[in-house]
C-alpha cells in the first residue's frame, strides 16, 4: 500500500486510522515488545519518517490502543456484568459473580491485557508530556465508567470500587505475562511434569483473585 502525503485533516485521520489498525493487526500475531516501527511502517506503506508525523513514536500508537482497547472492553463487560450478575443475591455472592465476568472477559482480551501489563514500564516511556496527559485523562474516564458499573452491581463496595478495578486490571495485564509460557518453559513442563503446578490459567486465576480482592474489599468496608 503506497500513500499520498495527506493534505486535509480528513486524509490525515485516515492516515491516523489505517497506523492504528495495522498495529492492532501487528499486537493479534506478536506481544508488545516485538511490534516495532520498521515492520509497522512497512504495513501501512510509508516510510518511518512519516509515519512519525502522525505519532510521536511507537509508544504513543501503543498508548492509544490501549485506550481504545479499554473503551470496547468496558462496553462489553458493561452487558456481561448485566448478564451475569443477580441483584437478589447477597453481596459476597454477588461479588464472585463479578469477578467470573471480569476474569472471563479479561481472558479474551488479550492484547488489552498486553498492552496495560506494558503501560507504566514501556509504554508511558518515549512519549511527550502531551501524549502521557491525553492517555491518562482517557484513562480515568474510563477508569470512572468502570469504577460505576461495579459499584452498581456491588453497591457495599463503596470507595473501595475504584481500588477492586484498578488493581484488576493490573493484575489482568501481570498475570497475561506469566500464563503465556516460553517455548522452553512448556517443554520443561513435559520434561518434569511436577513443575506444571505453577502454569496459570489466565481466567481462572484473575477470577480467583478478582473475588478474593472483592471479598477483602467487602469485610474491610464492613459490608
Amino acid at each position: 500500500m503506497t500513500f499520498q502525503r495527506a493534505r486535509s485533516e480528513e486524509q490525515r485521520e485516515i492516515r491516523r486510522q489505517a497506523i492504528l489498525d495495522a498495529a492492532m493487526a501487528m499486537l493479534d500475531e506478536m506481544p508488545v515488545a516485538e511490534v516495532g516501527l520498521n515492520e509497522l511502517s512497512r504495513r501501512v506503506g510509508l516510510a518511518k519518517s512519516n509515519v512519525l508525523r502522525y505519532f510521536e513514536s511507537r509508544e504513543a500508537v501503543l498508548l492509544e490502543l490501549l485506550d481504545g482497547a479499554l473503551q470496547t472492553w468496558l462496553a462489553e463487560v458493561s452487558e456481561e456484568l448485566a448478564a451475569g450478575v443477580d441483584p437478589r443475591l447477597p453481596a459476597r455472592e454477588r461479588g464472585d459473580q463479578v469477578a467470573a465476568v471480569l476474569g472471563r472477559s479479561l481472558a479474551r482480551h488479550t492484547v488489552l491485557c498486553d498492552l496495560a501489563n506494558a503501560q507504566a514500564g514501556v509504554l508511558e516511556h518515549n512519549v511527550s508530556v502531551d501524549v502521557v496527559v491525553r492517555h491518562k485523562r482517557s484513562v480515568i474516564a474510563t477508569l470512572g465508567a468502570t469504577v460505576e458499573l461495579i459499584r452498581r452491581h456491588v453497591p457495599e463496595l463503596g470507595d473501595g470500587a475504584r481500588t477492586v478495578c484498578m488493581t484488576t486490571l493490573i493484575l489482568a495485564g501481570a498475570l497475561s505475562t506469566y500464563c503465556r509460557p516460553s517455548a522452553s518453559t512448556l517443554a520443561a513442563y513435559e520434561v518434569d511434569p511436577s513443575l506444571a503446578e505453577l502454569q496459570l490459567d489466565l481466567r481462572s486465576n484473575l477470577e480467583s483473585a478478582v473475588a478474593t480482592l472483592i471479598t477483602g474489599t467487602l469485610v474491610r468496608s464492613g459490608a
